[in-house]
């Protein structure tokens, strides 16, 4: 298994995950849940006419965190958000998650930002410890 799918499967088994942000000076959190791997890559998305995607765009340095459901190890996954345009990527969001498909088309005018982290490192933690350390 690689590093990128080891950190899929984690955020998998949690569900939900949260992804930091900044907002001038003042740090943004929000629960997300879409993600998958491609080429090696943890890609997430988010919606280009949300708040969030301008926090990102102007400030790319981004922190995405989860907790198993038995809370025995969480994980925290920081890095650079590094978007891709590439069409490839949102067919694979839509098999991600295909109920998106019906938010984000031409009908409706909206659009998703994908993104990967670069510059990146997995934590994966137990509540005194980092038990893993993954850089990517």
């Amino acid at each position: 298994m690689s590093d990128a799918e080891k950190v899929n499967n984690f955020l998998e088994e949690c569900g939900v995950f949260y992804l930091a942000s900044e907002d001038g000076d003042q740090a943004k959190v929000r629960p997300l849940g879409l993600h998958f791997v491609y080429n090696d890559k943890v890609y997430f998305g988010v919606g280009t006419a949300k708040e969030v995607y301008k926090q990102i765009t102007e400030n790319p340095k981004v922190e995405i965190a989860a907790t198993k459901p038995d809370a025995s190890l969480w994980i925290r996954y920081y890095g650079e958000a590094e978007f891709d345009d590439d069409p490839v990527l949102l067919e694979k969001v839509f098999e991600t998650i295909p109920d998106l498909k019906q938010i984000y088309n031409e009908e409706t005018g909206l659009t998703l930002g994908v993104f990967s982290l670069a510059n990146a490192t997995a934590e994966i933690r137990s509540m005194m410890a980092v038990e893993e350390k993954i850089e990517f």
